[in-house]
């Protein structure tokens, strides 16, 4: 009997071993699965954060890129109209201005009206136009008008004759001597016999007034073609034997010979240098200053005045002013 005790007593003693090693296990279990389940819950939360701050991050550039689109966007926003009249000579300036503004500035269109300096200004000072384009400065009387004086571009004013004339300069008194009428014959000046045709443009004009003013001609000039273009006046001068006249530096080409005149040849080095006498201002004329007027005008100043602005002024042959 009491070796059956025994191994009863044995038998219970392994079956509780047995629990307590299952109880362990279990437990052992938990704490692996619970530091599976911390392990895997960590980098999730590492994983928002990084997001959270990368969200963050990421966030603030944009911001600061709508802030600087927000600020450029009125200048590519400019749109309405831009109307110009006056100065045939400022013709070829003009109508450069005006493809490359609008090409730069879509909404916005320009035009140019060539009717003559003064005409210009009276436009301008009317209301008819924006700009008053002139190729002299303005009178007082405009100015008081209130025209102003916007300086965009110098030009010099060439003295032309006809291809097969032999002279090549002349000098001031005798540029004066032959517009006066006093002086008739090339062969007077070391050219060839044959008769001077004294070729100017029309009253009014900018390049006319610019020329009698400088040269004290104001009234005095003995015209035998008063014209009403730079155009016609090369046209005239190029197909006239004997024929002298004067235009814009930035039109003369091989259809004309070009005189120097004290020596200087008309160039725009000379021109610069201040030792060619015959130079004028290119003037786009506001009534009021240019902070009164509209988006799209002042920004067409603000272009002339930038560095691809002076660049189209240089392509037209003309001089920046200082």
């Amino acid at each position: 009997m009491k070796k059956m005790e025994l191994k009863k007593l044995a038998a219970l003693i392994g079956a509780t071993a047995l629990v307590a090693a299952s109880l362990t296990g279990c437990g052992g279990s938990d704490t692996t699965t619970a530091t599976a389940d911390t392990a895997t819950e960590a980098p999730a939360d590492t994983t928002a954060d990084a997001a959270a701050d990368t969200t963050t991050e990421e966030a603030a550039p944009a911001e600061d890129t709508a802030a600087d689109t927000a600020t450029q966007e009125p200048a590519e926003a400019i749109s309405g109209t831009v109307t110009m009249a006056g100065s045939t000579s400022m013709e070829k300036l003009a109508n450069a201005v005006a493809e490359s503004f609008m090409a730069k500035y879509p909404d916005v269109t320009v035009t140019a009206e060539f009717t003559g300096s003064s005409a210009g200004i009276e436009s301008v000072l009317a209301g008819s136009v924006d700009i008053g384009n002139s190729s002299r400065a303005l009178k007082d009387e405009e100015k008081s008008a209130g025209a102003v004086e916007n300086i965009v571009a110098i030009d010099g004013i060439a003295v032309v004759t006809d291809p097969a004339n032999t002279v090549t300069g002349l000098t001031t008194d005798q540029l004066v001597s032959i517009y006066k009428g006093e002086t008739k014959n090339w062969s007077d000046v070391g050219g060839s016999d044959e008769a001077i045709v004294v070729v100017g443009r029309e009253a009014g004009s900018g390049t006319r007034g610019a020329f009698e003013e400088l040269l004290g001609l104001e009234d005095a000039c003995a015209y035998a073609n008063e014209l009403d273009s730079t155009g016609a006046v090369m046209a005239k001068v190029a197909s006239t034997p004997g024929a002298i006249g004067y235009v814009s530096l930035d039109v003369v080409d091989d259809t004309v010979i070009a005189l120097s005149l004290d020596d200087v040849e008309p160039t725009e080095e000379n021109i610069k240098a201040g030792s060619y006498a015959l130079s004028r201002p290119f003037v786009m004329a506001t009534k009021g200053e240019i902070a009164e007027q509209t988006p799209a005008v002042q920004e067409l100043f603000n272009y002339l005045k930038s560095d691809e602005g002076k660049d189209l002024i240089k392509t037209v042959g003309l001089i920046i002013p200082d």
